[in-house]
């Protein structure tokens, strides 16, 4: 039995959600997001619910049945709300600005390193040292804060880069000493 799967997902007020062919649409006051899904699983619309079916409990089914629940809950929870994802760059030297729809960051190489927002996200820089990727599309921000962070990792033994806000950094001790007898 899926603890996931079973559950429903409520639709709050605003948010309008239709099922067609082997698609969900799911409108809100942020916008309009589409999921596609494999046949087996069923999606239902019952007094502003929608409820995930699986058809046997085969391990494949069983295994989806939980997976397009969740997507299906992303989908609700960012036309509502929204996602977003907090860096932050250390090192000195190391900054981002803005210009027009381009994150541009100086991070210690020859030349600025420039990330294009797409569509539907939206990347703000706070002060130069803190960067905000926002979206109604929580695998699209994850993937775009990610982007910016691998843009320069950060190191262990300095802790300089990008890195996720409150992101634990494993620190290694420094080159050690000739050990005198």
């Amino acid at each position: 039995m899926s603890r996931i799967g079973n559950k429903p997902i409520e639709l709050p007020e605003g948010v309008e959600a239709t099922i067609e062919k082997h698609t969900v649409t799911v409108k809100g006051p942020k916008g309009a997001l589409v999921m596609e899904y494999k046949a087996p699983i069923e999606f239902k619309i019952e007094d502003k619910q929608i409820i995930v079916a699986r058809p046997n409990d085969s391990k494949i089914n069983k295994a989806l049945h939980g997976l397009y629940r969740s997507l299906a809950n992303n989908l609700v929870v960012g036309v509502t709300e929204g996602y977003s994802k907090d860096l932050e760059i250390k090192g000195i030297g190391y900054r981002a600005q803005m210009k027009g729809n381009d994150l541009e960051m100086s991070l210690g190489y020859s030349h600025p390193i420039i990330v294009t927002a797409p569509e539907g996200i939206t990347i703000t820089v706070a002060d130069s040292t803190k960067i905000k990727v926002e979206g109604i599309d929580k695998q699209l921000v994850g993937q775009i804060a990610s982007v910016i962070k691998s843009k320069r990792k950060v190191e262990p033994y300095k802790g300089k880069g990008i890195r996720y806000v409150g992101e634990h950094v494993r620190r290694k001790a420094g080159k050690a000493g000739k050990a005198t007898e």
